[in-house]
């Protein structure tokens, strides 16, 4: 690179762009990059093996998950019509089911947090998420199926990047017994109080789950519990040494008056899903699955600091950002 060239990308981008930059270890950022594709390679294989199938990610779309936390809108104008960028690929996902019966796919979410949550230290604007469904399934096979990948993965990485994790100053880290412990999101709630989640992943040295969360505390589109009304059939896990939300996921609602009525107790309007229930109208199969940040779980194998690091070009909520 010459001198000029650095001169004018540094004039084109910004102090605060450029010396994001040109700061960076490029040997600890190596290291952290080889144990991420690490990651990525042992999940997509070990999917594979079970006769996956890995599709494409949606970047655009008229519906996109309405997340149960405020966002503010990523839309564009295409041929007339508003598209948002992706938040999430939850309803692409279930129409999928109809074709496939079980897939997988690396998808870009974007998603414009409030400029506090640059603070935590876990939070990106733009992110990969891995996004599982399996038509017919249940949570308890999610669950089962989310635990044996992180396991796997735990396993792999300890033993394919052990210079890399050396080099970040990572101890060996111990693989978590199956199954992982449960806790329902109302004793989470009355033991821990509102910030649960923060204190049950400070508190415990393995994943744990929460379970069984209230329909106001989620998205409309998870399964109501027949057994138990207002609660749904899904689960967050939560990594140990504070490092927090690991995925969400759950068994999905597929019945068309059921997800119109769950869509009006959160106070949404159908008419911001009419593509996504003109589709559940023809018919939606059971299905399950989950979506588990990329970013988040290489910060947790690497013990980062921050979620930055696992990216070569971060986009921190409130920052400009290459």
């Amino acid at each position: 690179m010459t001198e000029n060239y650095e001169k004018c990308l540094y004039t084109y981008l910004g102090r605060h762009i450029y010396m994001h930059m040109y700061q960076h270890d490029a040997k600890r950022l190596e290291a952290i990059l080889r144990v991420q594709s690490e990651i990525k390679k042992t999940m997509a294989d070990y999917l594979k093996s079970k006769d996956f199938i890995e599709i494409s990610p949606v970047i655009l779309s008229p519906i996109t998950d309405p997340l149960n936390h405020p966002t503010a809108p990523a839309d564009i104008k295409c041929y007339g019509k508003t598209y948002r960028l992706m938040q999430s690929m939850i309803f692409h996902k279930q129409i999928a089911m109809r074709y496939l019966e079980k897939i997988f796919v690396f998808s870009p979410n974007i998603r414009i947090e409030p400029v506090n949550r640059r603070k935590t230290g876990r939070h990106l604007f733009e992110f990969t998420q891995l996004d599982v469904e399996a038509r017919e399934a249940t949570r308890e096979g999610m669950i089962k199926l989310c635990e044996t990948l992180i396991t796997r993965v735990i396993k792999i990485v300890n033993n394919k990047c052990r210079d890399e994790l050396t080099l970040l100053g990572r101890k060996k880290l111990q693989v978590p017994k199956k199954p992982f412990k449960r806790i329902k999101y109302d004793d989470a709630y009355t033991k821990y109080g509102k910030e649960f989640e923060t204190k049950i992943s400070q508190k415990n040295k393995h994943p744990i789950w929460i379970t069984d969360i209230p329909l106001q505390h989620r998205e409309f589109y998870d399964r109501e519990d027949p057994k138990k009304p207002g609660y749904l059939r899904d689960m967050d896990l939560l990594y140990p040494e504070g490092y927090g939300e690991a995925l969400s996921g759950g068994e999905r609602e597929y019945q068309y008056e059921k997800i119109k009525e769950h869509i009006k107790k959160k106070g949404q309007r159908l008419s911001d899903f009419q593509e996504y229930l003109q589709i559940a109208k023809h018919g939606l199969p059971p299905s399950a699955g989950f979506g588990i940040g990329i970013e988040r779980l290489t910060r947790f194998i690497c013990g980062l600091k921050r979620i930055e690091e696992t990216s070569l070009f971060p986009k921190t909520p409130g920052k400009t950002c290459l």
